[in-house]
């Protein structure tokens, strides 16, 4: 989390939604949005029996006309939540969607999906290897190194780990 909410920063929150891409997210999006003093929105979605790969995003909660929204999530897999999610928004009035998630597992058919989203940038961590030829142009990878030696030097040094996630390290 400190990292995405680090990026999130660098590029600006004054019309920022912060989006949970379903129900079981809100309380991590909600984080997100007290630490950087953004609105929250949630989409409400569901998987049709037939098609356990496939999501019905059916409606948005949160006002997101004209604003910047930024669904996070754990993980993005085969990316059907996160591009049902940014359809749904960007027909409700988003100016521009974004996705972030931590873990980018990228298991096909999720690269096409997002190449032919909405999503005009998705940013996933290096927590799991993105090879180069698995990585389109609004695809971009951040490095958690920094974090984890600094993770690493505090269990060493015997200083709090949990000060470098200020103290909310759930994501």
């Amino acid at each position: 989390m400190p990292v995405l909410v680090d990026e999130l920063r660098r590029h600006g929150t004054a019309d920022l939604v912060v989006v949970s891409p379903d129900a079981g997210r809100v309380r991590v999006a909600e984080r997100f949005s007290q630490h950087l003093g953004a609105d929250l929105a949630f989409v409400h979605k569901r998987r049709p029996r037939h098609a356990s790969d496939l999501v019905e995003a059916l409606d948005v909660v949160g006002e997101v006309q004209g604003r910047r929204c930024v669904i996070v999530d754990d993980m993005i897999d085969t990316a059907s939540t996160i591009c049902a999610a940014a359809d749904l928004l960007a027909e409700r009035g988003a100016s521009e969607v974004w996705a972030m998630a931590t873990h980018g597992i990228l298991s096909d058919p999720a690269l096409e999906r997002l190449e032919k989203s909405r999503l005009s940038r998705v940013l996933v961590t290096n927590t799991l290897p993105v090879p180069e030829d698995r990585r389109i142009p609004k695809l971009e990878v951040i490095s958690v190194a920094k974090l984890i030696a600094d993770a690493i030097a505090a269990v060493f040094e015997r200083t709090s780990v949990s000060e470098i996630f200020g103290g909310d390290n759930l994501v």
